[in-house]
């Protein structure tokens, strides 16, 4: 993947947080206290939304940490998407799935400490 591409979509996962985040707030408040699931549906928004910026800083790097990129895409779409279903439908089981995706947060952050770094000589200045 192009690192454009990979900041494109990083930009639109950023998008995505902070209108579902408002969403919640306004259009879904109803529901979310019926079920309980407000607090649910915050912390879905704030690892979210924290995770695009994630994002947005390894599709800026050169290379891509490709690796890390799709572990961070991963663990969001399943950690805060089962915790969105979750709120939304108060169905339970998707609370088994969610640490799937907190699996993939910490491997993408694994992957970006302890993958292949480029290593750039700095010239030495002779006198």
């Amino acid at each position: 993947m192009k690192s454009q591409t990979a900041f494109r979509i990083a930009a639109i996962v950023g998008f995505l947080a902070v209108a579902l985040g408002a969403f919640g707030a306004h259009g879904l408040h109803d529901v979310l206290e019926k079920n309980a699931r407000l607090a649910t549906w915050e912390t879905a928004v704030l690892y979210h939304l924290t995770h695009a910026v994630v994002l947005l800083i390894i599709a800026g790097m050169r290379p891509l940490r490709a690796a890390a990129w799709w572990l961070t895409l991963a663990g969001i779409v399943i950690f805060s998407g089962t915790l969105y279903l979750l709120a939304l439908t108060n169905v339970k089981w998707l609370g088994a799935i969610t640490p799937i995706g907190g699996v993939c947060l910490l491997a993408g952050w694994l992957a970006l400490a302890f993958g292949k770094v480029p290593q750039h000589e700095i010239p030495s200045r002779t006198p």
